[in-house]
């Protein structure tokens, strides 16, 4: 329903401190080699980085000694020329690194070379996400194979894990996003709304509870789409916000608003022309009108009103202001389109909420995952040229690859200096967008305060520069750009204050036994797998278990009379339970058609047949149930722990009988 972008204020992420415990030193033994990397992959995993086994030098069918080093050791290139595409690469020629071999005569492994020194910044919050530290426990792989072999989608096996670690129109209510976009260009959600109706005091109180829940701050930029009692909310509420209609629903109903009028294909792609090729107000004003002229389109009341209504849809008249890239609210729908993973239309208003933090941390997971991405690998440069190396330093790869398509754009772009006074140029790009084809940008150069501006306004509205400015700053030979066209809103060197906040995702709500239940079951998954590996070490679980157990039961009888119940779980049970609301019959026609009097007779036989047969068949059941248990009870000296089979008996059907005997 919104969509709106903020800037957010960042904080740099904090350096960490490994445990000296978990550090190497030089004279380390080990028992065996893989008890070195064991230890080694702890302490990356702590530090932020991930190792791999560099080389292995043998002797016969022995090991002598190995060398392991950090998964960013070394340079890789890739055999595909950059210009083409651009892959994300770990190698930094990272030196960190330790050096094993044996000790002949102890049987021993010791470390006799560490650098503990990286060429690249760790980051143990991103550890999680490296390929060496996402092994899957047994406790979870066999969860896994349990809920496959029951026929459980591995969608609902997955949001199972998630829970464990940590349509509404039945309703009559309206449900509207309010959605942003982060620093890799993804769609964030900021929160939801369910309202009774779409009138223009409805939003008003909506925008006035946002504004609240924002300490008062309105945003920059307001994204709808074409809905006037919005547009009057807006106006009275944030009267300071730029409020931009979805150009993509507007062009969308051109065929079905100038379908009657002839050529109306051709009156469609001269009115897309318009709109998106109009470099200045002027220009656009002008086009309009001699749209309106050479197709007698001077009366359509349609057009007429959108004219009036230019300054809040047309691009020329909002690009000077940022936008992060949104001219439509399809983040808006696709964050509806990403809620039906979670939902369904028969969800009652208490799984919605539920499923609400469920969205939320599936969206922060992405972002996570992106961040983890950017800090670990780095996409190579297309080009040689030092400002495309300033963007790849400091820009997440998503907004990089932005950068890199205007770098690779600028080879269709011929530059001419018009004029030039007192460091101020003003120059005329022209861009071949086909064979005989070329849009002309107007671009200003400053050399003075080493500014660039250019005329398609793509850096005010997007934050990329854009290949205009950056033809004109290499025909200027600049060999830095200056820290403005660099945004911090598109960094990857910073971590927004949101993710340091403790939300209702991170720890669901649930009663202190549940809670304590997992947490024992998940300490208890390590010594289980650990236990596992032998006959001997299951012994002696066995052994420990059935000692505390018998402690335990002491305990609970000695303690038994008293009240056992916790102040915490006093509390959480005279919490009263949130209900759903009553469902709401929609207006109009019912969803099943009233049948005639004939279908109702043919419906009420069939379903007195269906009856009949399934009363023989469950007489026919119970008979064979009884008689199988007769004859078991002759054998009642069986173990105590062999538990009762039922027989079905199957016969066959009898000729015409569509139903199945058992």
């Amino acid at each position: 329903m919104g969509v709106f972008t903020v800037l957010t204020r960042c904080i740099v992420q904090p350096l960490s401190v490994v445990d000296d415990e978990l550090v190497l030193k030089v004279g380390m033994t080990f028992t065996t080699l893989e008890d070195a990397g064991k230890f080694y992959r702890n302490y990356a995993k702590a530090a932020g980085f991930s190792t791999r086994v560099r080389c292995t030098n043998r002797k016969g069918n022995e090991i002598k000694n190995q060398l392991i080093t950090c998964s960013r050791e070394g340079k890789w290139k890739s055999k595909i020329s950059p210009t083409e595409k651009t892959n994300p690469t770990a190698g930094l020629n990272c030196l960190a690194r330790i050096y094993i071999h044996t000790l002949k005569d102890v049987g021993a492994w010791i470390i006799s070379k560490v650098v503990l020194d990286h060429s690249h910044p760790c980051c143990p919050s991103k550890a999680e996400m490296l390929k060496q530290h996402r092994e899957l426990s047994m406790s979870i792989r066999r969860t896994i194979e349990n809920n496959d072999e029951a026929g459980i989608r591995p969608s609902k096996t997955y949001q199972s894990f998630v829970a464990a670690a940590g349509g509404h129109r039945e309703y009559n209510l309206v449900c509207g996003s309010f959605v942003r976009v982060n620093h890799h260009g993804q769609s964030t959600l900021l929160g939801c709304s369910l309202m009774k109706n779409e009138e223009i005091e409805s939003f008003k109180w909506l925008f006035q509870c946002w504004l609240r829940c924002m300490g008062g701050n309105a945003p920059k930029g307001f994204l709808t789409d074409q809905c006037a009692s919005m547009k009057r909310a807006l106006e009275a509420c944030m009267p300071t916000t730029v409020h931009r209609w979805c150009i993509w629903h507007i062009m969308k109903k051109i065929p079905s608003k100038l379908n009657g009028y002839k050529g109306h294909a051709d009156i469609e792609q001269q009115m897309s022309h318009v709109v998106w090729n109009s470099h200045s107000k002027d220009s656009f004003d002008r086009n309009w009108n001699d749209f309106l002229l050479n197709f007698g389109l001077a009366d359509n009341k349609w057009l007429s009103d959108l004219y009036e209504d230019r300054h809040i849809w047309v691009p020329i008249y909002l690009d000077h202001h940022f936008w992060a890239g949104m001219r439509s609210t399809q983040r808006s729908e696709s964050m509806h389109s990403f809620f039906n993973k979670y939902i369904t239309r028969n969800s009652s208003l208490i799984q919605f909420v539920k499923q609400y933090d469920n969205c939320l941390g599936s969206r922060e997971q992405a972002e996570r995952e992106s961040d983890a991405a950017d800090f670990h690998t780095v996409i190579p440069c297309a080009t040689k040229s030092s400002i495309e190396a300033q963007f790849q330093d400091a820009y997440t790869h998503a907004k990089f690859r932005e950068v890199q398509a205007q770098f690779r754009g600028k080879a269709n772009c011929i530059t001419r200096l018009k004029n030039s006074a007192l460091g101020y140029s003003v120059y005329e790009v022209g861009e071949q967008v086909s064979s005989s084809i070329f849009d002309k940008f107007a671009v200003t150069y400053d050399s003075v305060a080493a500014e660039v501006k250019c005329q398609c306004l793509l850096f005010e509205s997007r934050g990329i520069l854009c290949r205009h400015a950056l033809s004109v700053l290499s025909f200027e030979q600049v060999s830095q750009v200056s820290p403005r066209y660099i945004l911090e809103r598109w960094s990857k060197k910073v971590k927004r204050q949101h993710t340091h906040i403790k939300s209702s995702h991170d720890e669901p709500l649930m009663e202190p036994r549940s809670k304590r239940f997992d947490q024992l079951v998940f300490r208890s998954q390590n010594i289980c797998e650990f236990a596992s590996e032998s006959e001997e070490l299951t012994a002696i679980l066995h052994h420990a278990y059935d000692k505390v157990m018998a402690e335990m039961e002491a305990l609970k009888a000695k303690r038994k009379g008293t009240s056992s119940l916790s102040h915490e779980d006093a509390n959480l049970e005279s919490v009263n339970e949130l209900q759903s609301l009553p469902r709401i019959r929609t207006r109009g026609r019912p969803k099943n058609r009233l049948g005639s009097k004939l279908e109702k007779q043919i419906a009420n036989a069939t379903k007195k047949k269906k009856t009949k047969v399934l009363s023989e068949l469950m007489r026919e059941c119970y008979i064979q149930i009884n008689l199988f248990d007769a004859a078991s009870a002759a054998h009642s000296n069986c173990s105590q722990y062999q538990g009762q089979v039922i027989n079905y008996q199957l016969r066959v059907p009898a000729a015409g009988d569509n139903s199945l005997g058992v």
